[in-house]
């Protein structure tokens, strides 16, 4: 094994991150999905080689904490007898798909899935890091909320389209048509500058001016937007959210005994198939009303190098202040890494204390600054403005 490649933010399995507790190494699995052999295994793997914490991303990502210098190589040599690692980091670091986790062996789904896999394994896109592609056939669109450039959703009329994140109708296309002009959204969206712009995402892309292509273009309305799942019985199985989107490997290892394979979703939680009780554990959310649901932390003070707070200790005292409905990010730098979408409240670390931005991201100006941890403890109300 070569030495280990250090490079951006994002962080993947042939290329970790440093943090604060060590290496993260970012699992990606294939299709979304893991068979209770590999999910076994990696819990495995983070009490071997990491520090046992494993995060659920909002990519529906696995990445194991904690990692040194030392224990990198043999945990790669596990995640290889797995089957969980690429080719080389570049096929790595473009394998950015969502797939929704309700998908049936009936479905296009997991086809769709694999099909676009290998087709990004063999192109040299050169993508953005943060660049990404769903899949979204269902009869409701339950990634939108998700963070994807390019997606492959249900029409209204049934058949497939495909949009440019940003764009209100997609192009309607056939079954074996779909990938192929995923693959020239993304190379229209690299020719046209995307790549190189701030943001290098397609909606910032097309907010900026760009225009997409006639043959592109479409008219196709996708299906209506779900809400987000909730921790529930499904047909599938069980849907479990993971508190702060991080679990000790024992719990992991406990999902594995217990369901046929885990599919890992945006949203912090697994759906374990054919799991037809929800499972207890004092890191797992299964209550719909849980409060921990309404909040998102990243992993903060002194998990990550960047962050200024402990974030998840804060999140937890304030959880049960968020009201239903509503949505509390708190970040430990500007970088918003947990999530980049918009908030009721987001509260954001610095040095001076934590900024205040209501209904907006991290990269939104504050109302408030340079407020302490305990003062919003004991002052909840600046949450909803009530004060």
């Amino acid at each position: 094994m070569s030495a280990v490649a250090i490079k951006g933010w994002c962080p993947g399995a042939l290329r970790p991150m440093q943090s604060g507790d060590g290496l993260v190494v970012r699992v990606r699995p294939r299709g979304g999905r893991l068979d209770a052999r590999q999910a076994a295994g990696i819990a495995d793997l983070a009490a071997r080689y990491g520090n046992g914490l494993i995060d659920l991303t909002s990519r529906a990502n696995l990445q194991i904490r904690g990692v040194s210098d030392e224990s990198y190589p043999p945990l790669i040599d596990g995640l290889a007898g797995l089957g969980l690692l690429d080719a080389d980091s570049n096929i790595e670091a473009q394998r950015n798909i969502l797939v929704t986790p309700f998908w049936t062996d009936a479905d296009d789904t997991h086809s769709l899935a694999a099909e676009l896999e290998r087709a990004l394994a063999s192109t040299a896109l050169d993508l953005p890091t943060k660049f990404g592609f769903a899949i979204d056939d269902g009869r409701e669109r339950v990634l939108a909320g998700a963070s994807a450039d390019i997606r492959i959703e249900r029409a209204r009329n049934g058949g497939l389209l495909v949009r440019a994140d940003g764009a209100q109708f997609g192009l309607s296309v056939t079954r074996g048509e779909a990938v192929q002009v995923a693959l020239a959204l993304a190379d229209w969206f690299i020719a046209s500058g995307g790549a190189r712009g701030e943001k290098r995402r397609m909606a910032a892309h097309l907010a900026g001016g760009a225009s997409l292509p006639e043959p592109l273009r479409g008219d196709a309305e996708p299906v209506a937007q779900s809400a987000n799942p909730v921790p529930s019985l499904t047909p599938i199985g069980a849907m479990v959210g993971v508190a702060f989107g991080q679990m000790p490997h024992g719990t992991l290892e406990n999902l594995a005994a217990r369901a046929q394979a885990l599919r890992l979703t945006p949203w912090r939680m697994v759906l374990a198939e054919g799991m037809h009780e929800m499972p207890r554990g004092a890191d797992l959310v299964t209550d719909a009303d849980d409060p921990a649901l309404r909040v998102i932390a990243c992993s903060g003070a002194p998990r990550c190098a960047e962050a200024h707070a402990d974030t998840r200790a804060l999140a937890s005292a304030l959880a049960s202040f968020v009201p239903a409905g509503a949505r509390l990010h708190v970040s430990g730098c500007a970088k918003g890494c947990a999530y980049s979408g918009s908030a009721d409240v987001t509260l954001v670390a610095s040095r001076e204390g934590f900024d205040l931005i209501r209904r907006g991201t991290t990269r939104d100006t504050p109302v408030m600054r340079g407020l302490t941890g305990s003062y919003l403890v004991a002052n909840p109300s600046v949450l909803t403005g009530d004060h």
